[in-house]
């Protein structure tokens, strides 16, 4: 309804009360003209409507129509602070008090203490309360009040670009997120590392499978003591008498390796007649002994290939676990021939005569076995397609000329949205850490895992020694009273490749800058919000934590929560959101921390147009850039030798 006719309406029910009521007008005249700007929600409200000589009471009338139902002491409680807008119909009397005094539309949103707060609203028809709490905060403040097509369109836009995410590979993860077949193994020693909500968190050289996360069976007791004596023999610190070897696991490859071999038996258990289409082999069956056989291997990797449309990295990958089992003189597989006893005939791949050959001469089944997928994983290598873009969700960063001043955007609009400390406290610390996931994310350029376990130290403590986090396996902030600045300090053993010409065993350090803010709010997350975070809870020493909350009392973040919060930051920060106005980068998708070790090196080189200083500022070396971000460079190369060249004629 508009202005003029709230007015008008008022107006017909000022004529039926006695004493007669002061008249309505649609646009009062203010009393005067210059002010000084507020701070607060409450001071603005109350200045603009002694301005123009407004009581609570007839601005009431003025805005607010017979039939409506909006309460005139919300806006007494308004006026005195003591509440807030919250709910649409809250932002819609605000409109029209914008309206009815001549402000700018969102003059009085600007004011509020917590701006990017989610609106309170009816339920959603057709949308369950779960789901709506996550679109709530992406959904215009006015969306009940638009048409139902333009609602529909909306919600399709939050839901394919916000919350999925709408690439190719996502489709294909959704779809076969719904089909749960891998087999989980339970108990074994190696700690079980969290599976990551996303494959954009594995490294570029990693291709991840979505079906690792929808295990619901567990392994039988025969397969688990298989599995718990491969990871003794490539997990222990000595090997076995007896026994050779070639690479030991370290717990993270050990966990990968895990959840890869589940998923492989996983495969062989299920049904034929669902929709995984499984061998169906019976629980009592699985054995690491199949794996001697190549029709096994084959049966899975066509059976990958059809579940995909097409060979990927990830059956290379698989081909090579499977050959390392039977390599000669260091294979475990090789070395514990007594597995082909629990091995059975299985119809149409491996026949009773195959298996009893196997049986009489092992080293021989592990030959033919080495020969035969050493042949296939040339040939799948050959013809393997990348079915996920690791690059696709930032394309619209990584395509800028200053990939980092563009990805930076996101940090400047979590400081434009932040909460006011004093009346939302744990908002406030929940923005905090926001900003620092990203700021320290684009400083260190360092791996999900770094920097989830990057410790804290308090300005005034005694910072750890090298050698106490040689053996925690993890770095620290500090304060730095040499260098008078915060230092990021993490021995080269705690790096995924510890052993690269990058490290050369010295350990990681750097002096982080002291720009746009950063040590005011590093100093003030360490102070205060951290704590707020914890709220009381074990304090797990990390400088990142989770918000202790009843339902999760657990500080610590894991590799899966870590993810998340990174993930959600960009959701609700990062992504422009068109029909909100808040979110920094147009074409930005949902992404985890891992992506910004690709912003860095794509902005080094671009700049530089050298591998070796992209290198620098990830970790890595220049043959991996090269491999990885090389994509980037074609395109540059000719403005980086002009931009020499050039020199010689501006000179002249």
């Amino acid at each position: 309804m508009s202005v003029q006719a709230l007015a008008n309406d008022a107006a017909r029910r000022t004529k039926d009360t006695k004493p007669p009521a002061r008249t309505i007008e649609a646009f009062p005249k203010p009393l005067w003209e210059a002010w000084e700007e507020p701070e607060t929600f409450a001071m603005a409200l109350g200045l603009h409507m002694r301005r123009h000589g407004d009581t609570a009471w007839h601005l009431h009338r003025a805005i607010v129509a017979r039939e409506e139902t909006f309460d005139r002491k919300t806006i007494v409680s308004w006026c005195s602070g003591h509440r807030v807008p919250r709910s649409e119909a809250s932002f819609e009397i605000l409109r029209r008090i914008e309206a009815r005094y001549r402000l700018p539309e969102g003059y009085f949103k600007e004011k509020l203490s917590h701006r990017a707060r989610s609106v309170s609203r009816p339920q959603i028809s057709g949308i369950p309360p779960s789901e709506q709490r996550r679109l709530a905060w992406h959904l215009p403040e006015d969306f009940s009040f638009r048409p139902k097509a333009e609602q529909d369109e909306i919600i399709k836009w939050v839901r394919e670009v916000i919350i999925s995410g709408s690439t190719q590979y996502r489709r294909y993860q959704a779809n076969a997120a719904r089909q749960r077949y891998a087999i989980r193994f339970r108990g074994l020693g190696t700690p079980r590392r969290p599976v990551p909500a996303n494959e954009e968190e594995i490294d570029h050289r990693t291709e991840h499978d979505p079906d690792l996360r929808q295990g619901v069976r567990a392994a039988p007791a025969q397969l688990e003591a298989e599995m718990a004596d491969l990871l003794r023999f490539k997990t222990s610190t000595l090997t076995s008498f007896g026994y050779q070897r070639n690479g030991v696991w370290n717990e993270e490859t050990a966990a990968q390796k895990i959840e890869h071999l589940g998923l492989m038996f996983g495969a062989f258990s299920a049904s034929p007649t669902s929709g995984i289409r499984g061998l169906g082999l019976p629980l009592r069956a699985l054995s690491f002994g199949m794996l001697v056989f190549p029709a096994v291997w084959d049966w899975y990797l066509q059976w990958r290939e059809q579940r995909r449309g097409f060979f990927t990295s990830w059956e290379e990958d698989m081909l090579r676990i499977g050959l390392a089992l039977v390599r000669e003189e260091t294979g475990w597989l090789r070395q514990t021939p007594h597995l082909a006893q629990r091995v059975s005939a299985i119809p149409g791949l491996v026949s009773e005569a195959e298996v009893r050959r196997a049986q009489d001469n092992w080293d021989q089944a592990c030959d033919v076995m080495f020969k035969h997928g050493t042949n296939r994983a040339k040939e799948i290598q050959r013809v393997a397609k990348v079915h996920r873009d690791p690059f696709e969700p930032i394309l619209a960063v990584l395509e800028a000329d200053s990939p980092v001043a563009e990805y930076r955007k996101i940090t400047e609009e979590i400081l434009r949205l932040m909460p006011d400390e004093r009346r939302h406290p744990r908002a406030a610390a929940e923005a905090v850490r926001s900003f620092l996931l990203l700021r320290l994310g684009l400083h260190l350029g360092l791996r999900q895992k770094n920097l989830r376990q990057l410790l804290v130290c308090p300005r005034g403590q005694i910072p750890r020694s090298e050698r106490q986090l040689e053996e925690l396996k993890c770095g620290e902030l500090r304060w730095s009273e040499k260098a008078d600045g915060w230092e990021v300090l993490i021995p080269a053993v705690a790096f995924k490749n510890a052993h690269s010409s990058f490290f050369g065993s010295k350990p990681f350090r750097l002096i982080l800058p002291d720009l746009g803010q950063l040590y005011a709010y590093l100093e003030a997350y360490i102070d205060r919000h951290r704590a707020r975070l914890l709220n009381g809870a074990v304090d797990p020493e990390t400088f990142f934590v989770k918000t202790v909350k009843v339902s999760s009392s657990n500080a610590a973040f894991n590799q899966t929560t870590f993810y998340e919060a990174w993930r959600l930051t960009i959701q609700r920060y990062g992504i422009y959101n068109p029909w909100t106005g808040r979110g920094a980068i147009k074409g930005l998708l949902p992404h985890g921390p891992h992506n910004v070790r690709d912003v860095l090196a794509t902005h080094i080189l671009k700049q530089t147009g050298s591998y070796e200083q992209a290198s620098y500022a990830i970790q890595d070396t220049p043959d991996m850039v090269a491999q990885h971000y090389g994509r980037f460079l074609p395109q540059d190369k000719a403005a980086l030798a002009a931009r020499i060249l050039n020199q010689v004629w501006e000179a002249a």
